[in-house]
């Protein structure tokens, strides 16, 4: 029997998804159709084409079929080109009816660069208004190191420009920095901070102390079960077994800790992990998940409330991640030769002291800030986050900085510092394999995991972090000083008709 003497059986089985009615319609013998073939759960199973189909009581029949896809190498099978010899605008019309799902253009065509444009048409067609997607850009681009992995419902990619700073000399190394971003002056204006910085002797930078942390609530009965699950975790040998039961779930993840904190009888955990060269987020969240479980073994009347409760804290500003870091804690600092401040910074030691004060500690003050007493941290932080393909949203807490500046050697000189508790990176995971965010990796040559020493590619991305910031620390405060700020940025950062 051959395919098309089979398809009456499934006529009607094409807007399926193909895993889920090719191999129960061929599964133990049996040919079933209908709600059964998709309700069935066994495991998929590779028919080689020379497999036979043998129906109850009759001859085997040879039935020509291809290998059932596997991983990422997805081959159409006869009934896939059903759905990949349509025409565009077929398929348009499906996915509008709903009998073709968006996110599934790519798995049931297999073919990506297609499934965008498709994409971007429908899109087009459902605006309420004449759109150009035109500027948008779709081609050229490997939508296989995406799917599933960095974005959903793609229609395309939004180019940033990418510039670089430097070099920085950080420890005695001269480093390069890319960094990705739309406002005019920033990058000019890091360069020339690192530029008065390696002219001055360069920045010295260390690591504090480091570990991601993830903070699940749980709900007791009543709040003395809350205290004493807190007292539990508190006893040496109870962290321990919770310990060895959090990194049995990755090579990479040593558990440093848990501080507590309850509210009434929901007590908060926040673990606190070591997580090699990944930003650690999903390492972390695995590790909590079997800790948990066995807490409830223990605590049968403990009920998870989430695997998040925001004491963690990730993505929002607060005090926890500020006073206890989060992430790589990282200190940088540089002295600043007074020539070099006037020179290249056309300021004076005397103006960037008294302006440090004025605005970065008093005013930050006056606004009530958290982690804020910087000038523009965050501006240095999310421009390498972007170019080097870290969590974005992160930026928020890795942002965290104090900028502290006073005389050196008799007035002479300056001595600046930037302190910052909560720089979360990575060089794996997230979209740090992607090609071009890879590529800005290799400039820092940060790129990948480091297997000799795990963590220390991460250690130094958040090192460059923090010394990038200092240079964009000391001169956008130089440009204050000299009142200069916003003569640059009408000269740099003003579009050109």
């Amino acid at each position: 029997m051959s395919v098309r003497e089979l398809l009456p059986f499934f006529k009607w089985g094409f807007s399926l998804r193909r895993s889920n009615f090719l191999v129960p319609i061929l599964s133990n013998d049996v040919l079933v159709t209908g709600e059964e073939a998709v309700s069935y759960q066994e495991p998929r199973q590779t028919i080689p084409k020379s497999a036979e189909f043998n129906p109850p009581n009759t001859k085997s029949v040879p039935l020509p079929l291809a290998p059932l896809p596997h991983g990422d190498n997805i081959k159409p099978s006869p009934l896939d080109n059903a759905l990949s010899m349509l025409t565009n605008e077929e398929l348009i019309l499906r996915v509008e009816q709903g009998s073709l799902p968006q996110y599934k253009l790519e798995t049931e065509l297999n073919d990506y660069p297609r499934a965008v444009e498709i994409r971007r048409q429908v899109l087009e067609r459902s605006l309420d208004r004449d759109v150009n997607l035109k500027p948008l850009p779709f081609q050229n681009f490997d939508y296989s190191a995406v799917q599933g992995a960095c974005c959903e419902n793609v229609i395309g990619y939004v180019p940033i420009p990418l510039g670089v700073a430097g070099p920085l000399l950080l420890n005695g190394v001269s480093v390069q920095v890319p960094m990705a971003t739309t406002e005019g002056c920033l990058i000019a204006s890091t360069h020339r901070g690192c530029k008065a910085i390696t002219q001055s002797g360069g920045a010295r930078c260390a690591i504090l102390s480091k570990g991601m942390t993830r903070a699940p609530v749980v709900r007791m009965p009543d709040v003395s079960r809350a205290v004493e699950l807190s007292i539990w975790l508190e006893e040496p040998s109870n962290f321990a077994l919770l310990k060895r039961t959090f990194e049995s779930t990755s090579r990479f993840a040593k558990l440093l800790g848990i501080k507590t904190a309850i509210a009434g009888r929901s007590l908060y955990l926040r673990f606190k992990s070591e997580t090699g060269d990944a930003m650690g987020m999903n390492m972390i969240g695995k590790g909590v998940e079997k800790a948990l479980e066995l807490l409830q073994s223990i605590f049968h009347d403990l009920e998870i409330v989430s695997l998040s409760g925001n004491f963690c804290t990730d993505k929002k500003p607060s005090a926890v991640n500020w006073l206890e870091g989060r992430g790589r804690s990282v200190v940088c600092d540089a002295v600043i030769s007074g020539e070099v401040i006037d020179k290249v910074l056309k300021t004076s030691v005397a103006a960037l002291v008294d302006l440090n004060q004025c605005k970065n500690l008093v005013g930050s003050a006056v606004a009530g800030s958290i982690g804020g007493f910087n000038a523009h941290a965050s501006n240095i932080v999310t421009a390498i986050f972007i170019a080097t393909g870290q969590d974005v949203a992160q930026n928020v807490e890795s942002s965290n900085c104090i900028t502290l500046m006073e005389p050196a050697n008799g007035g002479k000189d300056l001595y600046i510092s930037v302190t910052m508790p909560s720089v979360e990176v990575g060089t794996v995971g997230g979209g740090t394999f992607l090609p071009a965010q890879s590529a800005c990796l290799d400039i820092l040559n940060v790129k990948g995991a480091n297997y000799e020493k795990p963590g220390s590619n991460a250690d130094q991305l958040a090192r460059i972090v923090a010394g990038a910031v200092l240079a964009g620390e000391l001169s956008l405060m130089s440009a204050l000083a000299a009142g200069h700020l916003m003569k640059s940025h009408m000269k740099y950062n003003r579009a050109k008709s």
